[in-house]
Order: C-alpha cells, then sequence, then structure tokens
C-alpha cells in the first residue's frame, strides 16, 4: 500500500464538546485533509510544539520523552496513521538507535506531538485518506435572493443536528441516523467543514462510510 506524506494544518477547538479539540492534518500535494478528535493536553502539547517562540517552564511529557530518547541516540524516523477503526486512528512510530529500526504502537496525537519534536514526516496509506479524508474546496456563491431569505432557517436546522450529535452517546447516534438520508448527511457534512467544525464532521463522514 502506497504512503502518503501529511502536514499540520493546525488545530480547531470544539464548541460543543469541553475539552475536545480537532487536530487537521492535510495531504501533501493535495486537497485532502484528515481531521482528528483529540484531547487538551495533546492539543496543547502540539501548539507548542508548533510555535516555536514558545517555551514552557517545565518541559512537557513528550518534551521529556524527546531528551530521554535523544540521550541514548533514539531518533523518530517516521510517524504512520496506519488504521483506522471505528472513527479510532492508529499509528506507529518508527524509531532508530545506532542504526537499528525499532516499531513502536502509539496514540497518533502522541505521536504526532513527538513528530513535531523531532522534526520527522507523517504518514497514512492510501486507503485510509480515500475512506476518512475530507476535501475543503470553496463553494460557488449563489447570488439568490430566495437563498438569503431561507439561509437562517438551514443554520438553525445545522445547529439543531450538530447538537444532537455531540450530546448523544455513541449507542444513541445509530437512531438520529436512522432519521437523515444519505444524501442530507453529505450536505450537513459540507456545512460543517465550511463551519470549522472538524469534530462533528468527522462523526458524520464516519456513518457515510459505513452506509
Amino acid at each position: 500500500m502506497s504512503l502518503v506524506q501529511l502536514d499540520i494544518r493546525g488545530i480547531s477547538y470544539s464548541q460543543t464538546q469541553t475539552g475536545a479539540y480537532a487536530l487537521v492534518l492535510s495531504e501533501v500535494n493535495g486537497e485532502r485533509t484528515l481531521p482528528i478528535v483529540i484531547g487538551a493536553f495533546e492539543a496543547q502539547s502540539i501548539a507548542i510544539a508548533l510555535e516555536s517562540e514558545i517555551t514552557p517552564p517545565r518541559p512537557l511529557t513528550h518534551d521529556l520523552f524527546k531528551t530521554f530518547a535523544e540521550s541514548y541516540n533514539i531518533r523518530v524516523k517516521e510517524v504512520i496513521i496506519h488504521k483506522l477503526v471505528d472513527g479510532v486512528f492508529f499509528s506507529s512510530m518508527i524509531c532508530i538507535q545506532n542504526d537499528e529500526e525499532k516499531v513502536f504502537d502509539a496514540r497518533t496525537s502522541d505521536a504526532i506531538a513527538l513528530a513535531i519534536r523531532f522534526n520527522t514526516p507523517i504518514y497514512t496509506y492510501q486507503n485510509i485518506l480515500d475512506k476518512a479524508g475530507i476535501i475543503l474546496k470553496q463553494e460557488d456563491f449563489v447570488d439568490a435572493q430566495e437563498d438569503d431569505e431561507n439561509e437562517n432557517l438551514m443554520e438553525e436546522e445545522d445547529d439543531e443536528i450538530t447538537d444532537l450529535l455531540n450530546s448523544s452517546k455513541p449507542e444513541d447516534l445509530k437512531k438520529i441516523y436512522q432519521n437523515i438520508s444519505t444524501p442530507e448527511l453529505e450536505k450537513k457534512l459540507n456545512t460543517a467543514i465550511e463551519k470549522e467544525d472538524y469534530e462533528t464532521a468527522a462523526k458524520i463522514r464516519d456513518e457515510l462510510n459505513k452506509r
């Protein structure tokens, strides 16, 4: 399976779920993005690593790991997001010590936080990007007075769907989805992307993939 290199596009704060963030990865030389829901600590660690001018007063866990690894001549060669199961991404860190290569299982958020610190590339497989990738594109603006009049009603409907998706338990989501057709879900996906609500977009994307 061919590998696709990813860049970090940014981190989006969830307005609907306390403590949740969406890490958005983008395809190098491509249009697709890969939103991954992560926790607050991991989001903070990644954000600090991306901002070279910010230095925490005490080392974070990922900073400590880097210092420890380098003291034993260990470096991270690359990170590969190799599996997607029920909306959860699984990753591996390929490390090298004295020309010996070892592979370690890791949470995707931890692996990416370390990849930034070691300045190593991040990859995923083509089939994962085909399955979970989202294309962000500028939609054509429709100059129609009728659309303007209905805009508020459409936004209210989208917000209701978003609230349901983010406030419901996983076992209740199936009941919600049963009342929404596939074309309607695709519209909600595009709306969530336009609003940069990547957490909701990831949930809708997973349901569309199941269908």
